[in-house]
C-alpha cells in the first residue's frame, strides 16, 4: 500500500469516526440539489435509458454512461467548499 494510500484511508476513518463524513456527505446532496445538479442527472439518464431502451440498459450501464458527465457537473464551489472543510477537520483534529 502507497504512502498516499494509506493517508487516504486515515483521513477516511477519522472522518467517519468522528461522524463528519455524513456531515459531509448530507452538505453534499443540499448542494447538489439547490445548484440543479440532481435535475440534471435525472435529465440525463432519463436520455440515455431513450437512446437505448428501457430493456437493453441495466443500471451498471447508466452508472459507466453517467459517471463522467456527474462529476464534470459539480460546480467548483461545491468542491472548493468541501475539500474546505475536510482541511478545517484535519487541522482541527491533527494528532
Amino acid at each position: 500500500m502507497s504512502k498516499e494510500s494509506r493517508m487516504r484511508a486515515t483521513v477516511n476513518q477519522k472522518l467517519t469516526e468522528m461522524g463528519e463524513r455524513e456531515r459531509l456527505k448530507e452538505l453534499l446532496r443540499a448542494k447538489l440539489t439547490e445548484c440543479g445538479w440532481k435535475d440534471q442527472m435525472k435529465a440525463h439518464c432519463k436520455e440515455v435509458i431513450k437512446e437505448k431502451g428501457l430493456e437493453h440498459v441495466t443500471v451498471e450501464d447508466l452508472v459507466v454512461e453517467i459517471t463522467p458527465k456527474g462529476r464534470a457537473l459539480v460546480p467548483d464551489s461545491v468542491k472548493k467548499e468541501l475539500l474546505h472543510r475536510i482541511r478545517a477537520f484535519l487541522a482541527q483534529h491533527a494528532t
